[in-house]
């Protein structure tokens, strides 16, 4: 009886190729998972709030896993979770406070939009804005990231200090005039926070560490 052709590939063989196939594409799938679940996330900036630094549509890449081990520090720049306050059907402060002061505490329930800011003030710190600069505990913050135009908005100068809650972080967007952040909705838990943006990638020009 004469056998198969030869080069041809039996049946046998052809399924066992195919079933290789599926699988290393599984991994492949399953590995990207795995990265953006637990280590580097993609994310694309989606407003004006942190230029010059950031602009629209600039992509970033997020590492999520320094803060599982450590704090952020002040100057790192986040993706995370804002308070419920932050939508603009709620826009409010967690506590009732002087207009003149920055929101000293923030809904409860967190909303389901990730944001990129900045970390300005640590836990424990005092803070207000004076003319658009941060100031800790009675002094002005070295911001060489900051944008303040002349026609900044009334949440930059709120002289009456607040002091940030223990385990809570006051973020703000370089865009002074432009940033909707803790001034108005108040400091955040770590616990809300995605991960550290390190890296951009997208556009060419603009490829580099953060």
């Amino acid at each position: 009886m004469a056998g198969p052709a030869a080069g041809a590939k039996s049946p046998r063989s052809r399924l066992a190729g195919i079933a290789e196939l599926l699988l290393v594409v599984g991994l492949a799938l399953g590995l990207a998972f795995v990265i953006q679940a637990f280590l580097v996330k993609p994310f694309r900036i989606p407003s004006e709030s942190m230029e010059p630094t950031l602009d629209v549509g600039q992509r970033v890449l997020v590492e999520r896993v320094t803060y599982r081990f450590g704090n952020p520090s002040r100057g790192d720049i986040v993706v995370f979770k804002p308070p419920r306050g932050a939508d603009p059907d709620v826009s409010a402060c967690g506590v009732s406070h002087p207009e003149d002061s920055p929101c000293p505490r923030p809904t409860p329930q967190r909303s389901d939009t990730n944001y990129i800011k900045r970390v300005i003030g640590l836990p424990g710190e005092r803070i207000k804005i004076l003319g658009g600069h941060a100031y800790i505990n009675g002094r002005r913050l070295r911001e060489p990231w900051a944008r303040i135009d002349p026609g900044c908005a009334s949440t930059c100068t709120l002289p009456l200090e607040i002091r940030i809650p223990k385990g809570y972080y006051f973020m703000m967007g370089d865009n002074r005039g432009a940033s909707a952040d803790s001034r108005e909705w108040g400091p955040i838990p770590k616990r809300w926070m995605i991960g550290r943006a390190f890296f951009t990638y997208w556009p060419p020009r603009r490829i580099g560490p953060l």
